[in-house]
């Protein structure tokens, strides 16, 4: 046994435990400061980048400044070749002379807007709805039949009344203003026509004269010459005077019957029956027998007979 023991060298013999701890450790400090001298050359690298980058951008803005240069004065305004008179003008119509859609869309939008107004002032439809309302009243029934049934009444009685005057003035004004031959202002002139006509026909002087004093205007020579801002009032104001004046007479007949029944009450000694629960019955007998509301409106559309 002791011949076959070999004998080995110290670099074949096993290293100490605490030799293969030391050897580790030493690799890992060396790859930590590698590494922090490579991060340190990439800050230098890049530094340099950037003082290289504003080098050049400050020497190319040297290069490409130019010399300044003299202001020149600036040019005097000329005159215009045809001032006109510095009023404008604003072509409404199409090339061929017609008006386009657009301006005919506008327009119909502005006198939906107006409509109201226009048909309680320039129409007949304030003298017909007073006049209905005052024969509603004198009747004893405050909301029979409703405003809205007298209201529909009258806006087509009004249509019935004024379809001479807006025939005149589709024929005078609008239809030529579609077909290019007016302009608008040419149209808006040729269409007032029938509708001042019919205004002066029912309108008293006094009430012309009345609103031309209270504009501090003299009185117009003629009919022709009223101008449509004295006209449209003083037409409301004689409108009104005649439904009134209608309204009265229908008032009469009724104001009878609530005398009659009262005095018939009175006498008896029923004081403390209402007149008007005994009197509207024979009413509305006598309105219907005398058929009330076709001598009502045959009598307002005769009023404006011959003025289309």
């Amino acid at each position: 046994m002791i011949r076959s023991l070999t004998f080995r060298s110290a670099s074949a013999l096993p290293a100490a435990p605490g030799a293969e701890l030391i050897r580790p450790r030493d690799n890992r400090a060396a790859a930590v400061r590698g590494g922090a001298v490579l991060t340190a050359r990439a800050m230098v690298l890049g530094l340099a980048a950037v003082l290289l980058a504003v080098l050049l951008l400050w020497l190319t803005a040297s290069a490409g400044q130019a010399a300044p240069i003299d202001p020149t004065p600036p040019v005097a305004p000329t005159d215009p070749a045809n001032p006109g008179g510095g009023s404008v003008n604003i072509e409404i119509n199409g090339l061929d002379g017609k008006p386009s859609t657009a301006v005919l869309t506008l327009i119909g939008i502005t006198l939906l807007s107006v409509a109201p107004a226009l048909l309680l002032m320039m129409t007949s439809f304030t003298k017909i709805f007073v006049v209905l309302a005052m024969t509603r009243n004198a009747l004893s029934l405050p909301s029979i039949p409703p405003n809205q049934v007298l209201a529909g009444l009258a806006l087509f009685l009004s249509i019935f009344v004024m379809w001479p005057v807006i025939n005149e003035m589709n024929t005078l004004g609008i239809q030529p203003y579609l077909n290019g031959t007016l302009d608008f202002n040419g149209a808006v002139g040729a269409a007032s026509g029938p509708l001042q006509q019919f205004m002066l026909a029912h309108t008293r002087e006094e009430d012309i004269a009345l609103m031309s004093r209270a504009a501090a205007a003299e009185n117009p020579a003629t009919p022709e010459a009223v101008p449509m801002q004295t006209l449209i009032p003083a037409f409301m104001i004689s409108e009104l005077r005649a439904a009134f004046i209608i309204g009265f007479v229908i008032f009469i007949p009724f104001l009878v019957i609530d005398l009659v029944v009262s005095a018939a009450l009175m006498s008896m000694g029923m004081m403390m029956l209402p007149p008007v629960m005994i009197s509207l019955p024979f009413k509305i007998l006598l309105f219907v027998l005398v058929d009330g509301w076709g001598l009502i409106i045959t009598s307002l559309i005769q009023s404006y007979a011959g003025t289309g």
